[in-house]
Parts: C-alpha cells; sequence; structure tokens
C-alpha cells in the first residue's frame, strides 16, 4: 500500500510529500491553521479563494469610498471633482470649523467608521493553483487508518500540565521556539507554521488540545 500525505488542517491528502510541504506554505493552510487553533472549521480552497476576491474587492471600495467621504457633514460624493467643491462649501467649512472646535474642548463629536473587518485574514496571494492534486478527504467515510499521523501525542494528567505551566517561563525551549532547530517566531501560530513547513511536523487533532501554549512547554522539556 503506497504512503498517504494528509493535512489534517485543512482535511486533504497529497500524492507525494512534496505537494504536502508546498500546501504548507499556502495562506489557504496558514488561514485555517488560525481557524482550528480557535476551534473554527476549516475552510475549502474554493470558498478561501472566494474570501480572498471579496476581501480585495471591499478593500478597493473602501479606498475609492474614503477619498470622496466626508466625515464632518457624513456625506458620500460620487465624483472627486463634486467632492472637492463640497470642501470650498460654506456649509462644509462651518461644520469643520465646528467639529474642530469640538474637539480642542476634548468634546469629539466625529467618529472614524472602520470600513474594514480587523479580523479578517491577512494579505493573500496565492500562486500555486493545486486544485488538481487535491483530493477532499470526506469526513464521513474516511476512516481513522486512512489518516496517517507521524506523531502521536501522549495525554497528560493534570498534574504534568500543572508542572509544565510552573516551569513555562524557566524552560529551555519557549513556546515560540521550534521544537527542533531552535528558531524563534513572533507568535505560536507561526511556530506551528514553521515547523509544518520546514520540519513536517504538525499536532494531530489540535481541536482537542485546550492548552497549546502548555503543549509546547511541555514537548520542549522532553
Amino acid at each position: 500500500m503506497s504512503n498517504t500525505y494528509t493535512c489534517i488542517t485543512c482535511q486533504v491528502i497529497f500524492k507525494t510529500a512534496d505537494l504536502q510541504r508546498e500546501h504548507y506554505k499556502l495562506d489557504w493552510h496558514r488561514y485555517n491553521l488560525k481557524r482550528k487553533v480557535a476551534c473554527i472549521p476549516p475552510v475549502t480552497l474554493e470558498e478561501f479563494e472566494q474570501r480572498a476576491k471579496e476581501h480585495r474587492e471591499q478593500a478597493q471600495n473602501v479606498e475609492r469610498d474614503e477619498s470622496s467621504y466626508c466625515k464632518y457633514c457624513s456625506k458620500s460624493f460620487n465624483t472627486k471633482n463634486a467632492f472637492n467643491n463640497h470642501l470650498n462649501s460654506k456649509k462644509h467649512k462651518l461644520a469643520e470649523e465646528r467639529n474642530l472646535s469640538y474637539i480642542s474642548n476634548g468634546q469629539e463629536k466625529v467618529e472614524e467608521e472602520s470600513h474594514t473587518d480587523s479580523n479578517s485574514f491577512e494579505k493573500i496571494d496565492i500562486t500555486p493553483n493545486q486544485s488538481s492534486e487535491l483530493v477532499v478527504i470526506n469526513a464521513e467515510n474516511s476512516s481513522e487508518e486512512e489518516i496517517d499521523t507521524e506523531s502521536e501525542i501522549e495525554e497528560l494528567d493534570s498534574d504534568e500540565w500543572e508542572e509544565c505551566r510552573i516551569k513555562g517561563s524557566d524552560s529551555l525551549i519557549h513556546q515560540n521556539d521550534c521544537l527542533f532547530c531552535g528558531h524563534h517566531s513572533r507568535t505560536i501560530v507561526k511556530n506551528l507554521e514553521h515547523m509544518g513547513v520546514k520540519h513536517s511536523f504538525f499536532v494531530p487533532d489540535v481541536e482537542y488540545c485546550v492548552d497549546m501554549k502548555g503543549l509546547l512547554l511541555y514537548l520542549g522539556e522532553k
């Protein structure tokens, strides 16, 4: 029986290990990894590409709207020329002066509207098109034997977890440090991405892990 290479996070399998490693570099995988850490179901490649497209269109619309929106008068204009004419109008100048007066007295009236979602995913640039190389795993039909987990993590009792948390600050390996090469990442998620890409390491059934920081500290002490 030939070996299978899987990504449990995105629920896909690959024909070769090279395709698996390339997959770990994609923004799609990173996006699903963040969702999995937050206990949110993953999205398919098609869903991710659609969200990326909508996100780019939204950003373009925001940029276009902000260039012709008067925050003092709470009005939008269809053209740049109409917006410039409004800025020179007496009504606008009075509104601007009135608001600036409120601001100087600590009574700010105008609140900047947020046109972008602060929880949206980071800059998306999908280059490899691996749709033909991926086979979506059917969660209902796939048995546990079909998923090749390269490592299994032993169950820890409450005392071991507590000891891990107590010693975490003095551990030789920080939760943001790679368990294999010592590379330091800014966040735990970035560290997991690094270990997945560089060392083919992943945490099986991560949705059941309630203390990722404690787990990494524990593994660092072993």
